[in-house]
């Protein structure tokens, strides 16, 4: 795949974030990818093995301001919907 990505073009890279929070017994990480115009928001949220990948349609010109409003739709997605997020 990785030769593929490379001929082609991959349209997501994601890269390393460090951003990471723990919130209500939830793990939340920022996992923002660059795409043409900037970064994507997304994000994981995980709990006692269990993994809910999220992404949205906000985009920004900055990493960090991409993180950091990542872990804030992850924290309102765990008081919205609790570990019932891991149910669909």
């Amino acid at each position: 795949m990785g030769i593929l990505n490379k001929l082609f073009g991959s349209s997501k890279t994601e890269e390393k974030s460090d951003k990471a929070l723990e919130y209500k017994g939830f793990d939340i990480v920022a996992k923002p990818f660059k795409v043409a115009s900037g970064w994507q928001l997304a994000g994981e949220i995980s709990k006692s093995g269990k993994i809910h990948k999220f992404i949205r349609a906000d985009q920004f010109t900055g990493k960090d301001e991409a993180e950091e409003l990542a872990i804030n739709k992850g924290k309102l997605i765990v008081d919205q919907q609790g570990e019932a997020m891991f149910n669909s």
